[in-house]
Parts: C-alpha cells; sequence; structure tokens
C-alpha cells in the first residue's frame, strides 16, 4: 500500500492541502476580496460573542464536498435537508441560518438564543457565502471545471476551518445569577 502525506502550504490565515500556484494566487485573491465580510468573521463577531446554544448538524458525506442542502416547507412545518438526513426547524430564518453552516459541512454551530436576530444573521451569512462563491467564479474565469471546483472547495475548507476553530460555545446558554 502507498501512502503519502499530504503537505501543507500557508495560505491566508489557514494551512491547507498542497495545490498547484494558480490555484493558491487566486485563492488568496478571493479571500483579500473577502476582507471583513466572511462567514467565519461573521460567526465570531456577530454571533460567538452573544449568549447562543449549541445545534449539532449531521456531518458531510464526504470530507472537503460541499452536501446537498435544500429547505424543505413540508406539512409539518419546515425542514432542512443535509444530504439524506432532515432537521426540523422551527422557522424560515432558522433554516437559512442553518443552511449556511451545513454548506460548510460544519458538524456544530452556535445558535443565537435571541430568535430576533436569527432572520438578520442569516441574510448576512448567506450573503457572505455566496459572495466567496461569486469571487470564485469571477476569479475563476478561463479555469477548466476542475479548477474552478477545487477553488471553491478549498474556500469553503479554509471556512469550515475557521468557523470549527471558533467552537459551538456551550450546550445550552450561560445566564448570570446574582
Amino acid at each position: 500500500m502507498n501512502h503519502r502525506k499530504a503537505r501543507t502550504v500557508r495560505t491566508g490565515a489557514e494551512n491547507t492541502p498542497k495545490v498547484d500556484p494558480l490555484i493558491k494566487a487566486l485563492l488568496d485573491r478571493v479571500t483579500t476580496a473577502i476582507g471583513d465580510d466572511s462567514v467565519a468573521l461573521i460567526y465570531q463577531h456577530q454571533i460567538r460573542s452573544d449568549r447562543t446554544r449549541r445545534y449539532e448538524l449531521p456531518p458531510p458525506a464526504k470530507s472537503g464536498l460541499m452536501p446537498e442542502v435544500e429547505i424543505m416547507h413540508t406539512l409539518l412545518g419546515i425542514e432542512l435537508r443535509v444530504g439524506r438526513r432532515r432537521l426540523a426547524c422551527p422557522d424560515l430564518s432558522t433554516a437559512r441560518y442553518l443552511a449556511v453552516f451545513a454548506r460548510l459541512g460544519v458538524s456544530a454551530v452556535a445558535l443565537p438564543y435571541d430568535i430576533t436576530r436569527i432572520a438578520r444573521l442569516a441574510d448576512d451569512l448567506e450573503s457572505a457565502f455566496y459572495r466567496m462563491i461569486a469571487f470564485a467564479d469571477s476569479e475563476g474565469t478561463g479555469l477548466s471545471d476542475s479548477r474552478l471546483k477545487r477553488l471553491k472547495k478549498l474556500l469553503i475548507l479554509w471556512q469550515r476551518e475557521k468557523v470549527e476553530s471558533i467552537g459551538p460555545g456551550p450546550v445550552a446558554p450561560q445566564f448570570n445569577r446574582r
């Protein structure tokens, strides 16, 4: 059996698997263009800084691939389908919020305890996620489909690692008792 260890190359603030120089240059340009509007920074500054509770998401079927995520309106309410699993959601904004992290492949995420904030955060997170994908598409003009897919996969992996390093927080929200 031939087992090779993956080498890592420093790109942005994270270690990613070794990539060809063109993809690395495009990855650096996209991460620079995203700036402070990344999913991970919104998660860190606007979500984890407040009272939250942990929510477990099903892991992606294959590592590094964006799972199929769909918001479904059923007779029983709103459901988020991640791969083959269905998760019941109390409302559409919570489903949209969780869908962003499911697309990143995050296994556990912090959900704001204040439900009035979820809709605005879902808007911000979806915008950041799709802006990242749009930057990848615009920077990757002229690339082969496999290279463009690799660029998007590395961007998603980069955001997943950052969100997971921030952590999902406590299972239940912390209340100050006097």
